[in-house]
């Protein structure tokens, strides 16, 4: 694969004029249309006009020197998930064909636009977001990173969001995360994905899966990509990333669930990551995590997701279930069964977990853990269900761990150039964000030696 910039190094080469909005945006078309490429499969709306627009307006602009943001006229990738003015949002569904297009942007897209950046188009992801595999019935399947010629997986449901910048099609994505929908298929292409504390950026305007854990975050190429695009989402200003030292880092590896059942690859690539980091001063403490143990039987029913979209989706799946995935109404469906009781249990106990993780990782700077326990599967391996729901099940485990104790958490890629993706996953409790950012950001480069 290519090795596409950074914003920091666009932003450097828009200001310096070796490059222009125009210029950036025309590469980007001519990546998406390519026929042999993954275009197609990733991108399920192109906005090439509106775009070509918008960049000749931010180059002119920026002659002017009044471009909102030193980012302005770079080139952006938004979710099918988020309504974007006059387009009709699909969420990956053909259930939604039939829908008004929407009215205004979602908040998120607005605060996009108003840094300057640029909507090249919408990708797409798995149905409504119910999966974190990434394939797509509907619009096909765009292959991810490891073994084109093969066939792997993208992870979901932010799929096209994560081929987008891995193909150069963007240089930044907006996605979504639940239960890892940013992180997952972060680490199965090799990119940075961040899944911030959930109160941090409005949730409007774009189509709910679970609204008690729906998280709304960027992908990109390094730390200081999304940490950009984060300060954007939350209507923060954007400021200079200071990486910590790795030395004196204090970083807990939970032993509960997270390490259980890890491919061969996945196992080797995190343990020499935690050597390299222990190498270079950092305090590593595995610690046993029991709270973990309670988030199965939370779930036993389908948990938030299954309730909550069973609520969102119970009329439309009437009208239209013919036409949904199969295999994401079953998940749906199993909400119909859950009472008002053991919605309110649910709660009870989330605030009960949320509680007690946040005493026991108190002492430390973050936890660490692979964010999937699998590598990215062949797609035609899935044909069958119960393999789909196995590596499915396995893709989410880890990070919809951090979900569920309202925490965020970023991945960042592990393995060295050549192997199979891995993501190493950095995670703290709610309101660390800028912490989790600063460690990303000292341990990014150390992590792959």
């Amino acid at each position: 694969m290519p090795d596409f910039p950074t914003l920091a190094k666009l932003a450097e080469d828009l200001e310096s004029g070796r490059t222009t909005s125009r210029k950036l945006v025309e590469a980007c078309l001519a990546r998406i249309a390519d026929p042999a490429g993954e275009g197609q499969r990733t991108f399920l709306h192109v906005d090439k006009e509106a775009a070509l627009a918008a960049a000749d307006a931010m180059d002119g602009l920026r002659k002017v020197k009044a471009a909102p943001s030193r980012y302005a006229g770079i080139p952006i990738s938004i979710k099918d998930l988020f309504d974007i003015k006059g387009q009709v949002t699909r969420a990956g569904s053909r259930a939604l064909d039939d829908s008004q297009p929407a009215e205004q942007d979602a908040v998120t897209v607005a605060r996009l636009r108003k840094a300057g950046f640029v909507v090249i188009g919408r990708t797409n992801m798995t149905e409504f977001a119910y999966s974190g595999i990434g394939i797509n019935p509907h619009y096909g399947t765009p292959k991810g990173a490891w073994n084109r010629a093969e066939g792997h997986v993208p992870g979901g449901s932010s799929s096209g969001a994560a081929v987008s910048v891995l193909d150069g099609m963007a240089h930044g994505a907006l996605g979504t995360d639940t239960g890892g929908s940013c992180r997952i298929p972060a680490a199965y292409n090799g990119l940075v994905g961040y899944k911030p504390t959930q109160r941090r950026v409005p949730l409007d305007g774009s189509v709910p899966l679970s609204f008690s854990l729906d998280s709304i975050g960027p992908l990109a190429r390094s730390v200081s990509c999304c940490a950009v695009l984060d300060a954007v989402l939350a209507n923060e200003p954007i400021v200079s990333l200071t990486p910590r030292p790795v030395q004196g880092m204090r970083l807990a590896v939970p032993t509960a669930i997270a390490l259980d059942d890890l491919d061969a690859e996945v196992a080797e690539t995190f343990e020499r990551a935690l050597k390299a980091l222990s190498d270079h001063g950092a305090i590593i403490e595995r610690i046993e995590m029991a709270e973990f143990h309670d988030i199965g039987p939370m779930n036993a029913k389908g948990g938030f997701a299954a309730s909550e979209s069973y609520a969102w989706h119970r009329y439309l799946l009437t009208a239209k279930g013919d036409v949904y995935d199969p295999r994401v109404s079953v998940r749906i469906l199993r909400g119909e069964a859950q009472s008002a009781a053991d919605y309110i249990d649910l709660l009870n106990e989330r605030r009960s977990l949320i509680a007690r993780v946040n005493a026991r990782i108190a002492p430390y700077d973050a936890l660490v853990l692979p964010t999937t326990p699998n590598t990215p599967p062949k797609i035609a391996d899935l044909a069958d269900d119960k393999a789909f729901t196995r590596e499915n099940i396995r893709a989410l485990r880890n990070c919809s761990l951090i979900n569920l104790i309202d925490g965020c958490a970023i991945s960042l890629p592990a393995h060295r150039q050549g192997d199979i993706p891995v993501g190493l996953m950095l995670a703290g409790s709610g309101g660390s964000d800028r912490r989790i950012f600063e460690l990303a950001a000292g341990m990014e480069a150390v992590i792959r030696v």
